[in-house]
Formats: C-alpha cells, sequence, structure tokens
C-alpha cells in the first residue's frame, strides 16, 4: 500500500499518511469486506478513494491539485549507482505518463495485479485498463533504449 501511495503522492510523508487514513477507513468499513476476496485488493480500492478525495480536498481548498516531490534512492557503489541511474530514467519515462497511465501501470506491472483487479481499484471497466496500458505501452516504446547496467562479477561489493 505504501508503495502505491509513493507512486500516488510522490511524497513519503503523504504516502505515510494515505496508509495511515486507508487503514482507519477499512477498520471502519470492515463489514463491507467480502469473504473469499483478497484484502490486498481491497485495501488498493480503499486507497485509491482516499486519495481522490484528498486531491479534491486540496484542489479546493488550494487550488492545486497535484504535489511534486522527487523519490529518494541511495546507492553505494558503482554497481548501485549505475543501477540508481537506470532506475531513475525508468522512473521518469514512467512518471512522463499521464497519470491514469501511471496509475494503471504500477498497478498491473509494479503490484502484478490483473487487469480485472486493477480495473476494480481503478472503479474503471477493464476495457479502460487495456486502452491505458495500451497507450503507456506505445508511449514507452518511443523512447531510446535504456543502457544496460553490467553484472558485478562475485567479489565486487554492491
Amino acid at each position: 500500500m505504501w508503495r502505491y501511495g509513493l507512486l500516488l503522492s510522490r511524497q513519503r510523508h503523504v504516502a505515510e499518511d494515505l496508509v495511515q487514513a486507508t487503514c482507519v477507513r477499512a477498520l471502519e468499513r470492515a463489514g463491507q469486506f467480502e469473504s473469499g476476496t483478497r484484502m490486498d485488493r481491497w485495501l488498493m480500492s480503499i486507497l485509491h478513494s482516499v486519495w481522490l478525495n484528498e486531491v479534491r480536498a486540496r484542489r479546493v481548498r488550494q487550488g492545486q491539485g497535484t504535489m511534486e516531490g522527487e523519490e529518494v534512492l541511495s546507492f553505494d557503489g558503482e554497481y548501485a549507482a549505475q543501477t540508481h541511474v537506470l532506475a531513475a530514467q525508468v522512473i521518469r519515462r514512467v512518471d512522463a505518463l499521464p497519470e491514469a497511465q501511471r496509475e494503471t501501470v504500477f498497478l498491473a506491472y509494479v503490484e502484478g495485479l490483473s487487469y480485472r483487479e486493477v480495473a476494480e481499484v481503478l472503479q474503471v471497466p477493464i476495457g479502460t485498463v487495456m486502452s491505458r496500458l495500451a497507450a503507456a505501452r506505445g508511449k514507452l516504446a518511443e523512447y531510446p533504449p535504456l543502457h544496460s547496467v553490467p553484472t558485478p562479477s562475485s567479489g565486487e561489493r554492491r
């Protein structure tokens, strides 16, 4: 949940607040959870709803709908530095996607949700999920190839 919160908010402290608010709401609405379904998917849906409510509230209060923030990645050594550079390139490319595509890519490819599960979390038709993923893949394919990171030899430290 925290990773999804971080993806949406792009700020660690906001992600933590989102997870806390999600847990509170889940406890308040525990009776709405359906036995036999996946709790993690239910919680992701709640988190998404909490986030949308927060964005709407910020727009009303401050006239802002987006928040900026950079992801902090620490690294040690040359391999880690190269990996960081590659990861940063991927993150920049995914961050450049429209928000709806970025969320869909995250849920499908990072969290490993099925298209149907992504549709349930985002409360959109499954065709919309497929369309967003196709558009995101098309956009990402327009970029030049990334430089690969060499694998460290067994004697090297990370």
